[in-house]
């Protein structure tokens, strides 16, 4: 599988290292400082994108990729309020991509375990919910876009909690989300239900970032062969 990698930050750089381990070829290394190298770029030397960058720059490299029918697998988040935009772009294009807060398999799964514990919850009132997550200090975005996916899984399935806030709840009605950033900390996500008898929690602990950087490899691979706007829920089935 030839890559093309855009953002080089240290996500990057491991699935640079991981891809390359594994046999894959990457054809360019593109960060904001080379950006213009991407004019010269032959792309039908490229078989897939992968984007962790910046938010500000993800759209345009989607962009980038979708008008030269690359597929791209992008891993940034935070500009998630033009996806709309963007998916009605790919489909116009007849393009590829897919975009998940999170390529770690484990997470994916822990997901989906969120979403059906949270229906299982509904007709339980005396329960709340709470959730946080402890992230490395160089972590960007608070609340992260894992966080958030948590979030909207319970918001879809819990009829008592109708939005999330990135703070201590001071309503019934909202979700607390609570982001400590804490040196090395790769990723810890906590979903928390309390009643005055007993407390359930599901927690999911990265190890590393060598999960999430396999998981984008192998979101790749699948990819490339694959058309249109994807989801991880997509690639979970195929796996």
């Amino acid at each position: 599988m030839r890559i093309l990698l855009l953002g080089y930050g240290k996500m990057g750089q491991l699935i640079d290292k991981l891809a390359t381990q594994d046999g894959h070829e990457v054809v360019a290394r593109i960060n904001i400082d080379n950006r213009h190298e991407l004019e010269g770029l032959d792309n039908k030397k490229v078989d897939v994108a992968i984007e962790f960058s910046q938010p500000e720059a993800a759209v345009d490299n989607i962009k980038w990729c979708l008008d030269r029918q690359i597929p791209v697998a992008v891993g940034t988040t935070g500009w998630l309020d033009k996806k709309s935009q963007i998916d009605q772009y790919c489909n116009d294009k007849k393009g590829t991509y897919l975009v998940a807060s999170n390529f770690s398999i484990g997470v994916n799964l822990f997901f989906k375990l969120n979403e059906h514990l949270a229906r299982l919850m509904n007709a339980h009132e005396q329960y709340d919910v709470k959730t946080k997550e402890i992230h490395h200090t160089q972590k960007l975005d608070s609340p992260s876009g894992t966080s958030i996916t948590i979030a909207e899984g319970i918001l879809s399935n819990l009829s008592r909690k109708s939005e999330w806030v990135n703070e201590e709840a001071k309503e019934g009605s909202n979700l607390e989300i609570i982001s400590e950033r804490v040196d090395p900390a790769p990723g810890t996500h906590e979903v928390n239900y309390s009643s005055e008898v007993d407390t359930i929690e599901i927690i999911h602990t990265a190890h590393s970032r060598q999960g999430f950087a396999k998981g984008a490899i192998a979101v790749a691979a699948w990819l490339k062969d694959q058309e249109g706007v994807k989801t991880m829920d997509d690639f979970l089935r195929i796996g």
